[in-house]
Protein backbone atom coordinates (compact mmCIF):
# COMPACT_ATOMS: atom_id res chain seq x y z
CA UNK A 1 0.00 0.00 0.00
CA UNK A 2 1.77 3.38 -1.52
CA UNK A 3 1.17 6.41 1.32
CA UNK A 4 -1.51 7.89 -1.05
CA UNK A 5 -3.80 4.66 -0.31
CA UNK A 6 -2.90 5.50 3.40
CA UNK A 7 -4.06 8.95 3.57
CA UNK A 8 -7.37 8.40 2.03
CA UNK A 9 -9.89 7.76 4.56
CA UNK A 10 -12.73 5.41 3.68
CA UNK A 11 -16.31 5.08 5.96
CA UNK A 12 -17.13 1.48 7.00
CA UNK A 13 -20.00 0.57 9.57
CA UNK A 14 -18.98 -1.34 12.50
CA UNK A 15 -22.16 -2.94 14.25
CA UNK A 16 -24.25 -0.02 12.80
CA UNK A 17 -22.27 3.13 13.54
CA UNK A 18 -19.88 5.21 10.72
CA UNK A 19 -16.39 5.36 11.71
CA UNK A 20 -14.01 6.78 8.88
CA UNK A 21 -10.87 4.74 8.82
CA UNK A 22 -7.76 4.84 6.40
CA UNK A 23 -8.09 2.65 3.52
CA UNK A 24 -6.77 -0.49 3.85
CA UNK A 25 -6.53 -0.79 7.51
CA UNK A 26 -6.48 -3.90 9.54
CA UNK A 27 -10.24 -4.64 10.55
CA UNK A 28 -9.01 -5.27 13.70
CA UNK A 29 -7.85 -2.04 14.14
CA UNK A 30 -10.49 -0.42 11.91
CA UNK A 31 -13.08 -1.70 14.64
CA UNK A 32 -11.24 -0.45 17.58
CA UNK A 33 -11.73 3.26 16.08
CA UNK A 34 -14.99 2.66 18.10
CA UNK A 35 -13.68 1.65 20.91
CA UNK A 36 -14.69 -1.92 20.24
CA UNK A 37 -12.73 -5.17 20.44
CA UNK A 38 -12.09 -8.10 18.07
CA UNK A 39 -10.48 -10.62 20.40
CA UNK A 40 -7.42 -12.51 18.66
CA UNK A 41 -4.33 -14.56 19.17
CA UNK A 42 -2.34 -14.46 16.04
CA UNK A 43 -2.64 -11.44 14.95
CA UNK A 44 0.09 -8.76 15.81
CA UNK A 45 0.62 -5.63 14.22
CA UNK A 46 4.01 -6.07 13.37
CA UNK A 47 3.87 -9.42 11.88
CA UNK A 48 2.55 -10.72 8.87
CA UNK A 49 -0.96 -12.40 9.01
CA UNK A 50 -1.48 -16.03 9.90
CA UNK A 51 -5.24 -16.34 10.41
CA UNK A 52 -4.83 -19.63 12.47
CA UNK A 53 -6.35 -18.95 15.76
CA UNK A 54 -9.78 -18.09 14.32
CA UNK A 55 -10.74 -15.99 17.31
CA UNK A 56 -11.30 -12.86 15.30
CA UNK A 57 -14.37 -14.15 13.26
CA UNK A 58 -16.78 -11.24 12.15
CA UNK A 59 -19.95 -11.12 9.81
CA UNK A 60 -18.31 -8.94 6.60
CA UNK A 61 -21.07 -7.60 4.07
CA UNK A 62 -21.14 -4.76 0.99
CA UNK A 63 -24.12 -2.42 0.02
CA UNK A 64 -25.83 -4.83 -2.86
CA UNK A 65 -26.43 -3.48 -5.92
CA UNK A 66 -28.50 -4.72 -9.04
CA UNK A 67 -26.35 -6.76 -11.64
CA UNK A 68 -27.92 -5.66 -14.61
CA UNK A 69 -27.91 -2.14 -13.85
CA UNK A 70 -25.51 -1.29 -11.47
CA UNK A 71 -28.31 0.83 -8.67
CA UNK A 72 -27.81 0.16 -5.33
CA UNK A 73 -30.93 -2.52 -4.18
CA UNK A 74 -32.72 -0.78 -1.36
CA UNK A 75 -34.53 -2.23 1.98
CA UNK A 76 -38.58 -1.05 1.74
CA UNK A 77 -37.25 2.16 4.17
CA UNK A 78 -35.18 3.46 1.43
CA UNK A 79 -32.08 2.42 3.54
CA UNK A 80 -29.30 0.37 1.24
CA UNK A 81 -29.57 -3.58 1.46
CA UNK A 82 -26.56 -5.08 2.86
CA UNK A 83 -25.37 -8.32 1.30
CA UNK A 84 -23.82 -10.49 3.99
CA UNK A 85 -21.62 -12.86 3.15
CA UNK A 86 -22.56 -16.90 3.55
CA UNK A 87 -19.98 -17.77 6.53
CA UNK A 88 -18.02 -15.41 8.93
CA UNK A 89 -14.39 -13.79 8.00
CA UNK A 90 -11.40 -13.41 9.75
CA UNK A 91 -11.01 -10.10 10.46
CA UNK A 92 -7.02 -9.90 10.83
CA UNK A 93 -7.25 -10.88 7.06
CA UNK A 94 -9.78 -8.30 6.01
CA UNK A 95 -8.66 -4.78 5.33
CA UNK A 96 -11.29 -1.32 5.58
CA UNK A 97 -12.99 -0.64 2.19
CA UNK A 98 -15.70 2.02 1.20
CA UNK A 99 -18.80 1.28 2.80
CA UNK A 100 -18.08 -2.29 4.60
CA UNK A 101 -20.50 -3.41 6.96
CA UNK A 102 -19.29 -5.45 9.98
CA UNK A 103 -20.68 -7.38 12.42
CA UNK A 104 -19.05 -7.94 15.95
CA UNK A 105 -21.93 -8.86 18.32
CA UNK A 106 -24.45 -11.21 16.14
CA UNK A 107 -25.47 -14.12 18.07
CA UNK A 108 -23.23 -16.03 14.74
CA UNK A 109 -20.57 -14.70 16.09
CA UNK A 110 -20.82 -15.21 19.60
CA UNK A 111 -21.35 -19.24 18.96
CA UNK A 112 -18.19 -18.80 17.22
CA UNK A 113 -16.36 -17.41 19.74
CA UNK A 114 -17.67 -19.80 22.18
CA UNK A 115 -16.35 -22.58 20.02
CA UNK A 116 -13.29 -21.41 19.01
CA UNK A 117 -12.36 -20.86 22.87
CA UNK A 118 -13.84 -24.30 23.50
CA UNK A 119 -11.32 -26.40 21.44
CA UNK A 120 -8.93 -24.12 22.52
CA UNK A 121 -9.04 -24.67 26.21
CA UNK A 122 -9.52 -28.67 25.79
CA UNK A 123 -5.62 -29.04 26.22
CA UNK A 124 -5.00 -26.25 28.18
CA UNK A 125 -3.97 -27.05 32.01
CA UNK A 126 -5.60 -25.08 34.47
CA UNK A 127 -2.77 -23.40 36.15
CA UNK A 128 -3.65 -20.21 35.93
CA UNK A 129 -2.65 -19.63 39.63
CA UNK A 130 0.62 -20.27 39.36
CA UNK A 131 1.75 -18.76 35.48
CA UNK A 132 3.56 -16.19 35.21
CA UNK A 133 0.93 -14.56 32.49
CA UNK A 134 -1.56 -14.66 35.14
CA UNK A 135 -2.83 -10.56 35.27
CA UNK A 136 -1.77 -10.27 31.25
CA UNK A 137 -2.79 -13.55 29.67
CA UNK A 138 -5.31 -12.78 26.98
CA UNK A 139 -6.60 -16.73 26.90
CA UNK A 140 -7.64 -15.59 30.36
CA UNK A 141 -9.00 -12.27 29.88
CA UNK A 142 -11.22 -13.83 26.50
CA UNK A 143 -12.66 -16.93 28.32
CA UNK A 144 -14.16 -14.77 30.26
CA UNK A 145 -15.47 -12.41 28.26
CA UNK A 146 -16.03 -14.37 25.24
CA UNK A 147 -15.85 -18.15 26.37
CA UNK A 148 -18.87 -20.88 27.28
CA UNK A 149 -18.40 -19.93 31.01
CA UNK A 150 -18.13 -24.10 31.28
CA UNK A 151 -16.56 -27.00 30.08
CA UNK A 152 -18.13 -30.27 27.84
CA UNK A 153 -14.59 -32.00 27.77
CA UNK A 154 -14.68 -34.76 29.95
CA UNK A 155 -11.47 -36.82 28.73
CA UNK A 156 -7.99 -36.91 29.48
CA UNK A 157 -5.88 -34.12 28.80
CA UNK A 158 -2.82 -34.22 26.15
CA UNK A 159 0.14 -33.62 27.97
CA UNK A 160 2.71 -31.96 26.45
CA UNK A 161 6.63 -31.15 27.77
CA UNK A 162 6.78 -28.60 30.44
CA UNK A 163 9.86 -26.71 31.88
CA UNK A 164 11.52 -26.74 28.13
CA UNK A 165 14.93 -24.87 27.58
CA UNK A 166 14.36 -23.06 24.31
CA UNK A 167 17.68 -20.98 24.80
CA UNK A 168 20.13 -19.31 27.84
CA UNK A 169 16.69 -17.15 28.67
CA UNK A 170 13.52 -18.84 27.42
CA UNK A 171 11.61 -21.57 29.15
CA UNK A 172 8.87 -23.39 27.55
CA UNK A 173 5.54 -24.79 28.97
CA UNK A 174 4.39 -26.45 25.70
CA UNK A 175 0.57 -27.15 27.49
CA UNK A 176 -0.25 -23.67 27.38
CA UNK A 177 0.65 -23.07 23.85
CA UNK A 178 -2.45 -22.35 21.78
CA UNK A 179 -0.44 -22.67 18.27
CA UNK A 180 -0.51 -19.01 17.35
CA UNK A 181 2.20 -19.16 15.83
CA UNK A 182 3.62 -15.27 16.68
CA UNK A 183 7.19 -16.34 18.19
CA UNK A 184 7.53 -18.29 14.74
CA UNK A 185 6.94 -15.08 12.78
CA UNK A 186 9.01 -12.97 14.77
CA UNK A 187 11.99 -15.23 14.60
CA UNK A 188 11.76 -15.53 10.36
CA UNK A 189 10.67 -12.08 10.26
CA UNK A 190 12.20 -9.39 12.99
CA UNK A 191 15.01 -11.13 13.53
CA UNK A 192 15.12 -12.56 10.17
CA UNK A 193 17.00 -16.17 11.37
CA UNK A 194 14.58 -19.04 12.05
CA UNK A 195 14.66 -20.55 15.80
CA UNK A 196 11.52 -22.21 16.20
CA UNK A 197 8.74 -24.15 14.20
CA UNK A 198 5.83 -26.64 15.23
CA UNK A 199 5.98 -30.40 15.07
CA UNK A 200 3.79 -32.99 15.00
CA UNK A 201 0.28 -32.53 14.00
CA UNK A 202 -3.53 -31.78 15.47
CA UNK A 203 -3.79 -31.22 19.55
CA UNK A 204 -0.02 -33.25 19.36
CA UNK A 205 1.32 -30.09 17.71
CA UNK A 206 4.45 -29.23 19.41
CA UNK A 207 6.45 -26.02 19.69
CA UNK A 208 10.04 -26.56 19.79
CA UNK A 209 14.09 -25.21 18.10
CA UNK A 210 15.17 -26.32 15.43
CA UNK A 211 17.14 -29.33 15.34
CA UNK A 212 20.45 -28.76 17.29
CA UNK A 213 19.51 -25.19 17.24
CA UNK A 214 19.38 -23.33 20.47
CA UNK A 215 17.13 -20.13 20.64
CA UNK A 216 20.18 -18.02 21.53
CA UNK A 217 19.10 -14.27 19.74
CA UNK A 218 19.82 -10.87 21.72
CA UNK A 219 16.28 -10.15 21.06
CA UNK A 220 14.53 -13.62 22.44
CA UNK A 221 12.12 -12.30 25.04
CA UNK A 222 10.49 -10.12 22.64
CA UNK A 223 8.65 -13.58 21.61
CA UNK A 224 8.00 -13.66 25.46
CA UNK A 225 6.29 -10.11 25.23
CA UNK A 226 3.96 -10.81 22.51
CA UNK A 227 3.31 -14.85 23.36
CA UNK A 228 -0.46 -14.15 24.39
CA UNK A 229 -0.73 -16.93 27.05
CA UNK A 230 1.75 -18.33 29.31
CA UNK A 231 3.80 -20.65 27.32
CA UNK A 232 6.93 -18.32 26.20
CA UNK A 233 8.35 -17.29 29.91
CA UNK A 234 11.51 -15.64 30.71
CA UNK A 235 13.68 -17.52 32.90
CA UNK A 236 15.11 -14.57 34.77
CA UNK A 237 11.80 -13.03 35.92
CA UNK A 238 10.00 -16.81 35.69
CA UNK A 239 8.56 -17.10 39.74
CA UNK A 240 9.46 -14.01 40.37
CA UNK A 241 6.93 -12.02 40.69
CA UNK A 242 3.31 -11.63 40.05
CA UNK A 243 2.54 -8.92 37.15
CA UNK A 244 -0.78 -6.74 39.43
CA UNK A 245 1.89 -6.40 42.26
CA UNK A 246 4.26 -4.71 39.84
CA UNK A 247 4.18 -0.72 38.88
CA UNK A 248 5.27 0.23 35.29
CA UNK A 249 7.12 3.43 34.71
CA UNK A 250 7.96 4.69 31.21
CA UNK A 251 12.40 4.93 30.64
CA UNK A 252 14.76 4.80 27.70
CA UNK A 253 17.34 1.92 27.62
CA UNK A 254 20.50 3.29 28.05
CA UNK A 255 22.16 0.56 26.10
CA UNK A 256 23.21 2.48 22.72
CA UNK A 257 22.13 5.76 21.29
CA UNK A 258 18.93 4.41 19.49
CA UNK A 259 17.17 5.08 22.57
CA UNK A 260 15.04 2.35 22.68
CA UNK A 261 11.69 3.11 24.96
CA UNK A 262 10.62 0.52 27.76
CA UNK A 263 9.22 0.44 30.82
CA UNK A 264 10.43 -0.72 33.86
CA UNK A 265 8.73 -2.95 36.62
CA UNK A 266 9.05 -2.34 40.60
CA UNK A 267 7.53 -3.32 43.67
CA UNK A 268 8.78 -1.46 46.73
CA UNK A 269 11.88 0.18 45.75
CA UNK A 270 13.09 -3.31 43.51
CA UNK A 271 12.87 -3.44 39.87
CA UNK A 272 11.70 -7.03 38.80
CA UNK A 273 12.05 -6.51 34.36
CA UNK A 274 12.05 -4.29 31.93
CA UNK A 275 9.90 -4.39 28.96
CA UNK A 276 9.94 -2.41 25.60
CA UNK A 277 7.33 0.43 25.43
CA UNK A 278 6.01 0.63 21.83
CA UNK A 279 7.23 3.91 19.80
CA UNK A 280 7.14 3.22 15.73
CA UNK A 281 9.65 6.15 15.67
CA UNK A 282 12.38 4.33 17.66
CA UNK A 283 11.58 0.70 18.21
CA UNK A 284 8.34 -0.45 17.23
CA UNK A 285 7.72 -2.77 19.90
CA UNK A 286 10.93 -4.13 20.62
CA UNK A 287 14.34 -3.92 22.67
CA UNK A 288 17.12 -6.49 23.11
CA UNK A 289 17.92 -9.01 25.58
CA UNK A 290 20.69 -7.17 26.53
CA UNK A 291 18.81 -3.70 27.62
CA UNK A 292 16.51 -5.72 29.64
CA UNK A 293 18.85 -6.72 32.59
CA UNK A 294 20.60 -3.26 32.55
CA UNK A 295 18.51 -2.74 35.73
CA UNK A 296 20.91 -5.00 37.83
CA UNK A 297 22.94 -1.86 37.86
CA UNK A 298 21.20 -0.87 40.58
CA UNK A 299 21.87 -3.29 43.10
CA UNK A 300 25.59 -4.29 42.20
CA UNK A 301 28.21 -5.13 44.70
CA UNK A 302 30.24 -2.05 42.86
CA UNK A 303 28.02 0.26 43.35
CA UNK A 304 29.09 3.69 45.27
CA UNK A 305 27.17 4.64 47.61
CA UNK A 306 28.58 6.84 50.25
CA UNK A 307 30.39 10.32 50.22
CA UNK A 308 33.91 10.18 50.74
CA UNK A 309 36.91 12.56 51.05
CA UNK A 310 40.28 10.63 51.27
CA UNK A 311 38.98 7.77 51.50
CA UNK A 312 36.95 8.50 54.73
CA UNK A 313 32.92 8.87 54.82
CA UNK A 314 31.55 11.94 54.84
CA UNK A 315 28.34 14.22 54.51
CA UNK A 316 27.57 15.54 51.06
CA UNK A 317 28.56 19.52 52.93
CA UNK A 318 31.47 18.24 53.73
CA UNK A 319 32.02 16.75 50.43
CA UNK A 320 30.96 19.42 48.38
CA UNK A 321 33.00 21.85 50.66
CA UNK A 322 36.26 20.08 50.03
CA UNK A 323 35.45 20.44 45.91
CA UNK A 324 35.61 24.11 46.89
CA UNK A 325 38.79 23.63 48.84
CA UNK A 326 40.52 21.98 45.75
CA UNK A 327 39.56 24.16 43.16
CA UNK A 328 40.82 27.22 45.46
CA UNK A 329 43.87 25.05 45.81
CA UNK A 330 45.09 25.41 42.00
CA UNK A 331 42.89 26.19 39.26
CA UNK A 332 44.49 24.15 36.98
CA UNK A 333 41.22 21.94 36.00
CA UNK A 334 39.98 19.68 33.24
CA UNK A 335 36.70 18.48 33.09
CA UNK A 336 35.61 14.68 31.42
CA UNK A 337 32.15 14.95 31.02
CA UNK A 338 29.83 11.67 29.87
CA UNK A 339 27.82 10.87 27.47
CA UNK A 340 25.95 8.39 29.59
CA UNK A 341 24.76 11.77 31.62
CA UNK A 342 21.18 13.38 31.07
CA UNK A 343 20.69 16.22 29.34
CA UNK A 344 20.05 18.43 32.53
CA UNK A 345 23.34 17.60 33.97
CA UNK A 346 25.59 17.80 30.79
CA UNK A 347 23.88 21.59 31.27
CA UNK A 348 24.99 22.03 34.51
CA UNK A 349 28.43 20.17 33.91
CA UNK A 350 28.36 22.98 31.38
CA UNK A 351 27.61 26.42 33.73
CA UNK A 352 30.57 24.75 35.64
CA UNK A 353 33.04 24.88 33.26
CA UNK A 354 31.64 28.64 32.85
CA UNK A 355 32.52 29.53 36.27
CA UNK A 356 35.52 27.75 36.88
CA UNK A 357 36.78 27.15 33.16
CA UNK A 358 39.20 24.65 31.82
CA UNK A 359 39.30 22.28 28.80
CA UNK A 360 36.87 19.60 28.48
CA UNK A 361 36.76 16.40 27.69
CA UNK A 362 34.38 12.98 26.26
CA UNK A 363 35.13 9.87 25.03
CA UNK A 364 33.60 7.97 22.53
CA UNK A 365 31.81 4.47 23.68
CA UNK A 366 32.30 2.14 20.55
CA UNK A 367 30.59 -1.01 19.99
CA UNK A 368 29.62 -3.37 17.40
CA UNK A 369 25.90 -3.03 16.75
CA UNK A 370 23.73 -5.23 14.95
CA UNK A 371 22.21 -2.19 13.21
CA UNK A 372 18.77 -3.06 14.55
CA UNK A 373 18.32 -1.59 18.05
CA UNK A 374 21.89 -1.38 18.85
CA UNK A 375 23.81 1.39 17.56
CA UNK A 376 27.75 1.20 17.45
CA UNK A 377 27.11 4.32 19.69
CA UNK A 378 27.14 2.47 23.15
CA UNK A 379 25.62 5.51 25.09
CA UNK A 380 22.49 7.37 25.37
CA UNK A 381 22.80 11.09 25.25
CA UNK A 382 26.36 11.80 23.03
CA UNK A 383 23.98 14.24 21.23
CA UNK A 384 23.01 15.89 23.83
CA UNK A 385 26.55 16.64 24.70
CA UNK A 386 26.36 18.64 21.22
CA UNK A 387 23.02 20.19 22.24
CA UNK A 388 24.68 21.42 25.43
CA UNK A 389 27.95 22.77 23.94
CA UNK A 390 30.34 20.43 26.28
CA UNK A 391 31.50 19.01 22.31
CA UNK A 392 31.73 20.28 19.46
CA UNK A 393 33.28 17.65 17.21
CA UNK A 394 32.81 13.68 17.06
CA UNK A 395 34.75 12.50 20.45
CA UNK A 396 37.22 9.44 20.19
CA UNK A 397 37.08 6.34 22.13
CA UNK A 398 40.80 7.68 24.13
CA UNK A 399 41.84 10.92 25.45
CA UNK A 400 45.03 11.45 24.42
CA UNK A 401 45.08 15.33 24.59
CA UNK A 402 44.07 15.09 28.20
CA UNK A 403 46.93 12.50 28.70
CA UNK A 404 49.44 15.23 27.07
CA UNK A 405 48.32 17.99 29.80
CA UNK A 406 48.63 16.06 32.35
CA UNK A 407 52.12 15.17 31.85
CA UNK A 408 52.80 18.56 30.51
CA UNK A 409 51.04 20.00 34.41
CA UNK A 410 49.06 22.26 32.39
CA UNK A 411 46.48 20.17 34.65
CA UNK A 412 46.51 19.39 38.53
CA UNK A 413 43.04 18.68 38.68
CA UNK A 414 40.45 16.70 37.21
CA UNK A 415 36.46 16.65 37.61
CA UNK A 416 35.20 13.32 36.27
CA UNK A 417 31.96 12.42 35.09
CA UNK A 418 30.89 8.65 35.11
CA UNK A 419 34.39 7.44 33.47
CA UNK A 420 36.83 5.62 34.49
CA UNK A 421 39.72 7.04 32.96
CA UNK A 422 42.27 4.02 32.86
CA UNK A 423 40.29 2.90 30.26
CA UNK A 424 40.18 5.33 28.04
CA UNK A 425 44.60 5.75 27.71
CA UNK A 426 44.79 7.66 30.95
CA UNK A 427 47.52 5.83 32.90
CA UNK A 428 47.82 4.84 37.04
CA UNK A 429 50.55 6.92 37.02
CA UNK A 430 49.62 9.83 35.05
CA UNK A 431 46.47 10.06 37.98
CA UNK A 432 48.35 10.24 40.61
CA UNK A 433 49.99 13.44 39.86
CA UNK A 434 46.38 15.07 40.10
CA UNK A 435 43.89 15.21 42.21
CA UNK A 436 40.14 13.77 41.10
CA UNK A 437 36.93 14.46 41.89
CA UNK A 438 34.87 12.14 40.90
CA UNK A 439 31.13 11.72 40.01
CA UNK A 440 29.64 8.28 39.72
CA UNK A 441 27.38 5.28 40.03
CA UNK A 442 30.00 2.74 40.10
CA UNK A 443 33.68 1.72 41.58
CA UNK A 444 36.53 1.18 39.32
CA UNK A 445 40.18 2.71 39.12
CA UNK A 446 39.08 6.42 38.98
CA UNK A 447 36.96 6.56 41.92
CA UNK A 448 39.76 4.71 43.94
CA UNK A 449 42.37 7.46 43.17
CA UNK A 450 39.85 10.12 43.59
CA UNK A 451 40.39 13.00 46.51
CA UNK A 452 36.54 13.44 46.47
CA UNK A 453 33.85 10.53 45.87
CA UNK A 454 30.11 12.10 44.67
CA UNK A 455 27.92 8.90 44.07
CA UNK A 456 25.68 9.43 41.53
CA UNK A 457 22.27 8.08 41.00
CA UNK A 458 21.40 5.52 37.80
CA UNK A 459 18.72 6.31 35.06
CA UNK A 460 16.63 4.24 36.95
CA UNK A 461 16.58 6.26 40.25
CA UNK A 462 16.07 9.74 38.87
CA UNK A 463 14.35 11.58 36.20
CA UNK A 464 15.32 13.61 33.17
CA UNK A 465 16.03 13.65 29.10
CA UNK A 466 18.30 12.29 26.66
CA UNK A 467 18.82 12.99 22.78
CA UNK A 468 19.03 10.03 20.39
CA UNK A 469 20.85 9.10 17.56
CA UNK A 470 18.47 10.56 15.06
CA UNK A 471 18.11 14.02 17.85
CA UNK A 472 14.67 12.99 19.05
CA UNK A 473 14.38 14.10 22.73
CA UNK A 474 12.88 11.48 24.95
CA UNK A 475 11.97 11.28 28.83
CA UNK A 476 12.79 9.09 31.49
CA UNK A 477 11.57 8.76 34.69
CA UNK A 478 12.42 7.64 38.35
CA UNK A 479 11.21 4.19 39.05
CA UNK A 480 12.87 3.33 42.39
CA UNK A 481 14.46 5.50 45.02
CA UNK A 482 18.23 5.91 45.22
CA UNK A 483 20.43 4.48 47.99
CA UNK A 484 19.68 6.52 51.35
CA UNK A 485 21.10 9.89 51.35
CA UNK A 486 22.13 10.23 47.99
CA UNK A 487 20.55 12.91 46.39
CA UNK A 488 19.56 13.60 42.50
CA UNK A 489 22.46 14.38 40.52
CA UNK A 490 21.11 17.79 39.37
CA UNK A 491 20.49 19.04 42.64
CA UNK A 492 24.63 17.91 43.91
CA UNK A 493 25.88 19.88 40.52
CA UNK A 494 23.96 22.90 40.99
CA UNK A 495 24.72 23.39 44.98
CA UNK A 496 28.27 22.65 43.83
CA UNK A 497 27.56 25.22 41.04
CA UNK A 498 26.03 27.49 43.42
CA UNK A 499 29.03 27.41 46.10
CA UNK A 500 31.31 28.25 43.14
CA UNK A 501 29.57 31.75 42.52
CA UNK A 502 29.52 32.77 45.97
CA UNK A 503 25.57 32.42 46.43
CA UNK A 504 23.26 30.20 48.93
CA UNK A 505 22.31 27.16 46.82
CA UNK A 506 18.48 26.60 45.91
CA UNK A 507 16.46 23.44 45.45
CA UNK A 508 16.38 22.65 41.81
CA UNK A 509 13.56 21.11 39.94
CA UNK A 510 13.33 19.73 36.45
CA UNK A 511 10.91 22.07 35.23
CA UNK A 512 12.88 25.61 37.12
CA UNK A 513 16.23 23.48 35.13
CA UNK A 514 14.10 23.82 31.69
CA UNK A 515 13.64 27.08 32.00
CA UNK A 516 17.19 28.15 32.07
CA UNK A 517 17.69 24.98 29.19
CA UNK A 518 15.32 26.55 26.72
CA UNK A 519 16.12 29.81 27.52
CA UNK A 520 20.24 29.06 27.18
CA UNK A 521 20.43 26.65 24.56
CA UNK A 522 18.43 26.86 20.64
CA UNK A 523 17.77 23.73 19.96
CA UNK A 524 15.50 23.50 23.37
CA UNK A 525 13.82 26.81 22.75
CA UNK A 526 10.07 26.45 23.54
CA UNK A 527 9.94 22.99 25.17
CA UNK A 528 9.57 21.66 28.79
CA UNK A 529 9.92 18.93 30.42
CA UNK A 530 6.40 18.67 31.59
CA UNK A 531 5.37 18.76 27.67
CA UNK A 532 7.47 16.27 25.91
CA UNK A 533 5.19 13.96 25.00
CA UNK A 534 5.93 10.03 25.61
CA UNK A 535 7.33 9.62 22.09
CA UNK A 536 9.87 12.06 22.19
CA UNK A 537 10.00 15.39 20.17
CA UNK A 538 12.58 15.41 17.12
CA UNK A 539 15.32 18.30 17.51
CA UNK A 540 16.29 20.68 14.69
CA UNK A 541 19.66 18.55 13.67
CA UNK A 542 20.83 20.60 10.77
CA UNK A 543 23.49 22.38 13.11
CA UNK A 544 25.40 19.29 13.88
CA UNK A 545 24.89 17.76 9.44
CA UNK A 546 28.36 18.38 9.37
CA UNK A 547 29.36 15.52 12.41
CA UNK A 548 28.98 11.96 11.11
CA UNK A 549 28.10 10.13 14.20
CA UNK A 550 26.59 6.91 12.21
CA UNK A 551 29.63 6.51 9.86
CA UNK A 552 30.10 2.67 9.04
CA UNK A 553 26.93 2.02 10.91
CA UNK A 554 23.36 0.41 8.38
CA UNK A 555 20.89 1.73 11.07
CA UNK A 556 16.80 0.31 10.83
CA UNK A 557 15.23 3.08 12.02
CA UNK A 558 17.60 5.69 10.86
CA UNK A 559 18.48 4.59 8.22
CA UNK A 560 19.49 8.40 6.72
CA UNK A 561 21.48 9.06 9.70
CA UNK A 562 24.44 11.86 8.77
CA UNK A 563 24.28 12.74 12.69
Amino acid sequence: MNEQETAKQVTIYVDGQAVQVPAGMNLIEAVAQVGKEVPHYCYHPKLSIAGNCRMCLVEVGSPMRDRQTGEAVLETDGSPKIGWAPKPAIACAEQAREGMHVRTESNLIKDCRNGVMEFLLVNHPLDCPICDQAGECSLQEFATDYGRGYSRFIEEKNVKPKRTRLGPRITLDDERCILCSRCVRFCDEIIGESFLGFVDRGSYSTLTNYPGKDFDSNYSLNTVDICPVGALTSTDFRFKMRVWFLKPTKSICTESSVGVNTEVWSREGKIYRITPRTNNAVNDDWMSDSGRELYKQVEADTRLKEFRVDGNRVKLGEALDRVVELFKVDDRVAYVGSAHASLEEQFLLKQLVAVKPGPVSLAAHEQDGDGFLISNDATPNLRGALVTGLIDQKPRPALPELAELIESGSVKLLFVVNEDLTQLGITEALLRKVDIVYLGTQKNQTSRMAKVELPMLTVFEKSGTFINQAFRLQKFHQVVPGPAGLLPDIHILSRLLGLFQGIEPKPTSLDNLWQAMANGLPALKGHAFATIPDEGVLLDASPYKHINFCEGETLHYNPDCTT
